[in-house]
């Protein structure tokens, strides 16, 4: 399989940024074994579904924040992990991540777009669909 965050691009890639931080933020709080590169096995497995889903999000590049978006594309576990780091790193985010947290805040009040129309997500773009 294909590097998705190799493939995203403008908020999107902007996007998986962020939610990298916020992993970083907390696999640093709570896991003592890290990775080289900052996470452990753990986290590195969310974060690469993460990067799936921004990919494939029907919505594309008009993605709405994840916690407001009608359309639930993680299974249960993944969610509630996902929940769990964005709970934890949200609050953690502004002193070492000042523009990630403030696009991110801004992000999340924007309106939901309408239903995504056939075609629009980063993957559906890449691959001529």
């Amino acid at each position: 399989m294909n590097n998705p965050s190799a493939l995203l691009n403008g908020k999107l890639l902007i996007e998986l940024k962020t939610v990298t931080a916020m992993m970083e933020i907390y696999c640093r709080a709570h896991h003592k074994h890290q990775h080289k590169d900052g996470l452990c096995e753990q986290c590195q497995q969310l974060l690469m579904v993460a990067e799936t889903k921004l990919d494939r999000c029907p919505y594309g590049e008009e993605k709405p924040a994840c916690n407001r978006c009608p359309i639930h594309c993680y299974k249960p576990e993944p969610k509630q992990q996902m929940k769990a780091v964005m709970r934890y790193s949200g609050p953690r985010m502004l002193l070492p991540h000042p523009i990630l947290s403030i696009r991110h805040l801004l992000h999340e009040r924007k309106a939901v777009p309408d239903k995504p129309t056939a075609g629009a997500s980063n993957r559906a773009k890449r691959l001529g669909k």
